[in-house]
This record gives C-alpha cells, sequence and structure tokens, in this order.
C-alpha cells in the first residue's frame, strides 16, 4: 500500500508540471478569442455609427456634412478613432465610416487593419 502512496504523490508533481507547459498557451488562445470579439465589435461599432451619421446628415437642414459627421462620431467608444465622410450621392446621403482595430486592450495601440461601415439614408424634403 506505502508504494502507490509514492506513485500518487510523482503523479501530482507530473500533473502540475503538465499544467504549467499548458498554461501559457491556454493564455494565448483566450487572446486571440478576445481579439477576435475586439474586431467582430469594431465592426457593430462601424456599422451603428454609418447608419446613425447617414440619418442624421438626411434629416439635417443646414450643415448635412457636419451633421452626419458629428452623430457618426458622437456614440463612438472613445478608444476607437474613425474617419468619417457623408457625401450626397444623388438624393441620397451616404455615411462611410473607417474604425481602425484596437490591439487587445481599446486605447492602447491600433491594429494596421481598418473596419468599413457604409450606410445610406434618402435626403428628407424640406420644401413642405
Amino acid at each position: 500500500m506505502r508504494a502507490r502512496q509514492g506513485d500518487a504523490r510523482r503523479d501530482r508533481g507530473a500533473v502540475l508540471v503538465e499544467f504549467a507547459g499548458i498554461f501559457p498557451l491556454i493564455l494565448v488562445m483566450l487572446a486571440v478569442i478576445w481579439q477576435c470579439i475586439l474586431i467582430g465589435y469594431t465592426f457593430s461599432v462601424a456599422a451603428d455609427a454609418a447608419d446613425q451619421g447617414a440619418r442624421a446628415g438626411a434629416a439635417a437642414g443646414g450643415d448635412a456634412e457636419g451633421a452626419c459627421v458629428a452623430a457618426a462620431t458622437e456614440d463612438l467608444p472613445g478608444a476607437w478613432s474613425a474617419d468619417v465622410s457623408c457625401p450626397l450621392e444623388g438624393t441620397v446621403r451616404t455615411a462611410r465610416v473607417e474604425v481602425r482595430v484596437p490591439v487587445l486592450f481599446p486605447g492602447a495601440l491600433n491594429l494596421p487593419m481598418t473596419i468599413s461601415g457604409h450606410a445610406g439614408a434618402a435626403e428628407e424634403d424640406r420644401e413642405r
């Protein structure tokens, strides 16, 4: 019976060594999963900003492009930076938002990639 207790102690040490070896891989996988979540959230942020901007630009009475840019950047989280353009294409006010993807911790630094959001809204008839 004593021999089996010694084997169990040696096994416990082996499990600790195996866990210590696999732990860095677990941390890397968690970082990759978190980065994928940030990329997906950036898609959502870009689409929402473009939609908000297009609607505000289409409804604005005076400076439609200024209203579009202001609305697109208003609800943008502080750590996400974006470039916004709001051209008028025929009777449709379009908003194009390019959002940079943060690396692991929003606000620290960005990946060398951008996510685009596009939206359009018909200009409202202001003559009535």
